[in-house]
Parts: C-alpha cells; sequence; structure tokens
C-alpha cells in the first residue's frame, strides 16, 4: 500500500514536471512516504493518554525489550549448545583417548609375550660365547689338593665349595645331634620342674598343717589372755571404785569447806574495804565490786539530767535551723512561679505578634493575588493558542 501510494504520487509528480523518473527518485519518495506513515504511528501512541509514560513511547520500548530478552534467551541456547557440544566431544576424546591406550597396552603385551617365548636369550645360537653364568657352570680346571695352584694361578677362589656334599652331610649329622641334646636337655628340665612342683606342693600342705596348728595355739592363747583381762579388769573396776568413794568423800568435804568460808568472807559480807585495789583509792577490783553508794549514783543523776536538757537544747536548735530553710525554699519556689508566669506571658504575647504579621502577611498576599488576577491576567487565550502545541512528536 505504502508503496502503490508513492507510486501515484509520483506518476501524478511526472504528469506535471513532464520528466521522467529515476530509480533513486522512486527509492527517496518511497523512503519519504514510509517516514511519514511511521510518524502518523507514532503519533497515535504519543498523544494517547493510556500509551504515553511522561513523553517515552512504551510500546516501542517495551518491543526492544521483548527483542534484547529475546536475543538473551538465543544466546544462552547457543551457549547452552555449545556446552553440550563441548562435554561430548570431551568424552568423546576421552573415549577414544581410553581406547588407545588399551590398544597401546595390548600391543606391549603382545610383544612383551613374544619376546619371552619366541625371543629368549638362550635360545641364541652365540649365548655360548656371552653367556654370564658360563664360569659358574663349568667345573674348574684344577686339583683342589694341588700345591701350586696359589692366588695368583686365577684357578683357586674365595667363596668355592668344592666339599658341599660332605660339608652339607656333616651338617646333617650336627643338626641332628643337637635336635637329640635339646631332646634330652628339655626332658631334664621337664623331670627337675616336676619334681620341684611335687616339692612345692608338699611345702605348701606341710606350711598349711604348720598355720593350722599356729592358729589353734593362737586361739587358745587369746582365750587364756581373755581370761586374765577379765580378771584384772574386774580387780581394777574393785579399786576403782574405791578410789571414787574415797574422792566423793573428800569432795564433799571440800565443798562443805568452802561454803563456810564464802558464807563468812568479806564477799557476800559486802565490805568495802574487800572491793579496794592496790592501783590507786578510786580504783576497784571487779570481781569483788557490789554496787555504787548513794552518793554516787546522785552524782550520776545529776550528770544525766544535764545530757538531757543539752540534748533538748540541740533539738531546738535544729527545729530553728530547719524553719529558717522551709522559710526561704518557700521564698525561692514563689519567685520561681513568678518568673515562669512572666516567661508565659511573654511567649503568649509574642504568639499573639506572630499571628497578627501571619494574617497582615495573608492579606497581602491575598490583594496581591487579586490584584494579579484582575489586572494583569485579565485577557483569556483563544483556543488557537492551545492548538499550536501537541502537533507533532517530535
Amino acid at each position: 500500500m505504502m508503496m502503490t501510494t508513492a507510486l501515484v504520487d509520483w506518476n501524478y509528480w511526472k504528469m506535471l514536471k513532464f520528466q521522467k523518473a529515476t530509480k533513486e527518485d522512486l527509492k527517496a519518495a518511497a523512503c519519504i512516504e514510509r517516514k511519514k506513515q511511521i510518524e502518523e504511528a507514532r503519533k497515535s501512541r504519543i498523544f494517547n493518554p493510556r500509551v504515553r509514560r511522561i513523553g517515552i513511547d512504551k510500546e516501542f520500548l517495551d518491543k526492544q525489550i521483548a527483542e534484547k530478552q529475546q536475543l538473551r534467551q538465543l544466546e544462552r541456547e547457543k551457549e547452552h549448545q555449545l556446552d553440550e557440544t563441548l562435554v561430548r566431544n570431551s568424552q568423546l576424546a576421552i573415549i577414544l583417548e581410553q581406547r588407545e591406550e588399551e590398544e597401546r597396552r595390548k600391543l606391549n603385551q603382545e610383544i612383551n609375550n613374544y619376546r619371552q617365548v619366541f625371543q629368549r636369550t638362550e635360545n641364541r645360537r652365540e649365548f655360548d660365547l656371552y653367556d654370564p653364568d658360563l664360569l659358574k657352570k663349568s667345573s674348574p680346571a684344577r686339583v683342589d689338593d694341588d700345591p701350586r695352584i696359589g692366588v695368583a694361578s686365577a684357578q683357586k677362589f674365595e667363596g668355592e665349595d668344592p666339599h658341599q656334599a660332605e660339608r652339607l652331610k656333616l651338617q646333617k649329622e650336627q643338626m641332628q645331634a643337637w635336635l637329640m641334646q635339646q631332646v634330652h636337655e628339655r626332658r631334664s628340665i621337664e623331670h627337675e620342674r616336676k619334681n620341684a612342683e611335687d616339692a612345692h606342693q608338699e611345702a605348701v600342705l606341710s606350711r598349711d598343717k604348720r598355720a593350722i596348728m599356729l592358729d589353734r595355739m593362737e586361739i587358745e592363747c587369746r582365750r587364756h589372755l581373755e581370761e586374765a583381762n577379765a580378771q584384772f579388769n574386774r580387780k581394777l573396776a574393785g579399786e576403782q571404785d574405791q578410789r571414787r568413794r574415797v574422792e566423793n568423800f573428800q569432795d564433799e568435804e571440800n565443798n562443805r569447806a568452802e561454803i563456810f568460808n564464802h558464807v563468812t568472807g568479806d564477799f557476800l559480807m559486802e565490805a568495802k574495804v574487800q572491793a579496794g585495789s592496790s592501783l590507786g583509792p578510786h580504783r576497784v577490783l571487779a570481781d569483788r565490786y557490789k554496787g555504787m553508794t548513794l552518793d554516787e549514783l546522785k552524782a550520776i543523776w545529776a550528770e544525766q539530767l544535764q545530757q538531757m536538757d543539752e540534748i533538748q537544747r540541740m533539738r531546738a536548735e535544729e527545729r530553728r535551723r530547719n524553719d529558717e530553710w522551709d522559710r526561704l525554699m518557700e521564698g525561692n519556689a514563689r519567685a520561681g512561679e513568678q518568673y515562669q508566669r512572666e516567661l508565659d506571658r511573654k511567649r503568649s504575647q509574642i504568639s499573639r505578634q506572630i499571628a497578627d504579621e501571619n494574617l497582615r502577611l495573608a492579606h497581602e498576599q491575598r490583594t496581591r493575588q487579586e490584584y494579579l488576577n484582575q489586572k494583569v491576567y485579565k485577557e483569556e487565550h483563544m483556543p488557537e493558542f492551545f492548538k499550536q502545541f501537541n502537533t507533532s512528536t517530535r
């Protein structure tokens, strides 16, 4: 439809100008027409309050967001496919490497088996020329008892054992003799151990019999000793009873004498002289002092009355100071209340001044607004003034 309209417009222009249009002209006209259609579609979105969001083309932005999300999804799918391909290739490479390693191991195993079966060293034709055990296998070219064979003859070497069979026979005989000797020694040791056990058992039995006999003797001795102790304890108890009776009689006599001495002594007779101390005339003995005289008591009473008067005087002085302090506190409280009332009065006065100032400012602002509305902004704009806005999306 767009191309058809463009062609019609250009045909009409060609008819008027009587000039032939080129391909570039048709292409430019098509581009201009496409831009016009895009502008018209943009107007329908921009000037629609349901679609417009503070001058932003939401539909176009949503389309861009959807395209970006689609691109991201395609990239993620592509990366996922690449990762899967990489994992498959890695697994395939591991499998191929394992197969190659297994084939190499089998080949090496077959080569080693072939060498061990068909290419052994002793199967070679020239093996007897470089056999390392050739000298060990061959017998020495000499006579063992020949005195002419010395160390430098290279015929006799340390470590050789030409009499091995005889030596082994002697060793076996010696080993058998040692075994028989060990058997004989073991039997003799076993016999001695058995004799020692029998002797030990007899010693244990005799020791047990002696212990039983000693136990019986100990019990008998303990019984005699207990009887002797009982008899001695009875005699000792009789002596203690006799001594206790004598001591009780002596204590009673002493108590009677002590009571008589106390009754007839200075302490119970309350003699003044017996309370005197050797340290001074005004010192007394606490354990013999029987109390103060009437004169001493009167002096103490007079001192107590004087102290009571002094205490009353001090209490009266304290009450006087408390009354003065209370009056001072009441005066300070009244002064504080007066100062608070003055502050409240000043604060209310300042609040009234602020309210009057606010009313004056409101009146001035209202007067100024009325002046602006009635004098300055009295002319109304025509509809043509508002139609010139929002005619384009750019």
